[in-house]
């Protein structure tokens, strides 16, 4: 006779067997390696390995993660992984009923409330002539079929955002946060983006390391061009989210790369973050931005950045204080040369 025990022990494997069946329906055979994590070819690089690796024993935060150790593609859910793969819909219900999740609560997007455009169809794998001019555009601009990957950069030929690529955002839960839209084609308006409360917004979020330097720039295609840990304000702002991150977070260092026209804000947000106790790099672009740049003359500016201190960024903001008096009047104003002179001014 089985004693209570031993027939919960039953449960959960006929489960777990039950979970892997429904995930090898969609992914195909899975490989045993560790514990509870089985690998899959992964449906985003098509790598000719299994590596995609999916934990199928849900964790104590009732979280089954995943992971795929060419183009990291990672998340927290079976059920994130089976949405961002348009998986059917007969095998999302029997996913969320598996690991006992409410699908009403959970789809669609996860409760965000930013979504993708219904017309969003991913670039991951996409063989059609419009996604092949649409990877045109992309390589035009210096994007690799990697970031596309990465980014699940995709594009839609109707709807309010047609003939546009369209760049996601994800918060740390991988939920989607923003997405940025840029025509491909002449048009008054190039970009275009969904209303959200952007003081809560950290771009880009779930593929931010915070215990590592972070490097700040304005627009989503700087981000992507810089590679590493950037993150984009979505104009010259620091959001009070990002802020709050930044400042409770691990982080000691952080570059600003934004635009020439931004250099007030950047010599701003660098004195709230010295304030903060952070190391804060000024990176120098002549003109231009991390896009224009690209990765490589990005990077050797970034290694070539100088530390800030309290009184280089007091030189910075008498220069441009300056440069603003100059240009007004033609000539300095007095008063403030006396004040620098005799070391009163203040920030």
């Amino acid at each position: 006779m089985v004693s209570p025990n031993g027939y919960v022990i039953l449960f959960k494997l006929m489960e777990n067997i039950l979970l892997l069946n429904t995930v090898e329906s969609v992914l195909g055979k899975g490989h045993k390696t560790s514990k509870g994590n089985y690998s899959f070819h992964c449906p985003f690089c098509n790598h000719r390995k299994p590596k995609l690796e999916v934990n199928l024993v849900t964790n104590s935060k009732k979280e089954n993660p995943y992971n795929c150790w060419v183009c990291h593609t990672r998340g927290r859910s079976i059920l994130t992984l089976f949405k961002k793969i348009n998986a059917p819909k007969d095998k999302i219900s029997e996913v969320a009923s598996l690991i006992k999740v409410n699908l009403q609560q959970e789809l669609p997007e996860e409760n965000s409330t930013v979504k993708l455009p219904k017309e969003f169809k991913s670039l991951v794998n996409d063989k059609t002539i419009e996604g092949r001019h649409a990877r045109a555009y992309l390589k035009k601009r210096g994007l690799t079929d990697e970031d596309i990957i990465k980014y699940n950069i995709g594009y839609s030929t109707s709807g309010k955002y047609s003939d546009s690529i369209i760049i996601p955002s994800y918060d740390a839960s991988y939920k989607i946060n923003y997405f940025i839209s840029r025509k491909i084609v002449d048009s008054n308006r190039k970009y275009n983006s969904p209303s959200c409360d952007k003081n809560a917004l950290i771009g880009l979020e779930s593929n931010i390391n915070w215990k590592t330097p972070i490097i700040l720039c304005e627009g989503i295609f700087d981000a992507i061009a810089i590679k590493r840990n950037a993150i984009p304000l979505f104009g010259k702002t620091i959001s009070k989210a990002l802020m709050v991150k930044l400042v409770e977070s691990e982080v000691k260092t952080v570059y600003l790369a934004l635009d020439q026209d931004a250099i007030k804000d950047s010599l701003d947000h660098a004195m709230t973050l010295l304030n903060y106790g952070k190391s804060v790099y000024l990176v120098e672009m002549d003109g231009k931005d991390p896009s224009e740049l690209g990765f490589e003359k990005f990077t050797k500016l970034l290694h070539t950045a100088h530390e800030l201190t309290l009184v280089d960024l007091m030189l910075k903001k008498i220069n441009l204080w300056l440069t603003k008096e100059t240009t007004s009047t033609n000539t300095p104003n007095l008063n403030v040369l006396w004040i620098i002179k005799e070391n009163r001014l203040t920030f």
